[in-house]
């Protein structure tokens, strides 16, 4: 009975922090994050394996910008991270609707 509340509570934890970290995010825009697999190391509004979403919007990349960067990502852009693997699968559209929404970030 008491490994159950050891496993549970790790779990609800987890979860809690994977809602908390969506929750400034639109659920369309949450999908396509997702989707794509761009919360592995992408969040909000702190820094992980890659430079939060905020940091991005501070570069204020446009549409053009960010989708090749995305496809074909310039290490140097961001020192002190792990380089990005190349994402040419993600479609166009896809990341123009992440693009305006990473600029919404901007302070």
């Amino acid at each position: 009975m008491i490994k159950k509340y050891f496993v549970a509570l790790p779990m609800f934890a987890i979860g809690y922090m994977a809602q908390a970290q969506t929750a400034a995010i639109p659920s369309d825009i949450s999908a396509l994050l997702t989707k794509h697999t761009c919360v592995t190391c992408h969040k909000v509004d702190k820094k992980a394996i890659g430079p939060a979403w905020s940091e991005v919007a501070s570069k204020k990349y446009s549409k053009k910008q960010f989708a090749a960067l995305v496809k074909t990502p310039v290490p140097a852009n961001w020192p002190g991270f792990m380089p990005m693997a190349p994402l040419p699968q993600v479609p166009v559209k896809d990341l123009n609707k992440i693009s305006d929404w990473v600029k919404t970030l901007v302070n």
